[in-house]
């Protein structure tokens, strides 16, 4: 099935969001600043659910959770 943009654009999304949230939890385990290592999980986890809308919009018959 092909995808939409929507779909494209939510998965783009998801993992520039994935990428920024690990760089802060990175930088803040090195400077042990517990909160933006909190902002770095936060950042992961809307990564993950804006990866997770755009794999929804791709296949909605599809559960994400299956392969």
């Amino acid at each position: 099935m092909a995808e939409n943009k929507q779909s494209v654009s939510d998965k783009v999304k998801g993992a520039v969001s994935k990428v920024k949230g690990e760089t802060k939890d990175q930088i803040g385990n090195v400077k042990n600043d517990k909160g933006m290592q909190a902002d770095g999980k936060k950042d992961k986890a809307k990564g993950n659910l804006q990866d997770t809308a755009g794999k929804l919009k791709e296949n909605p018959d599809r559960h994400p959770d299956r392969h």
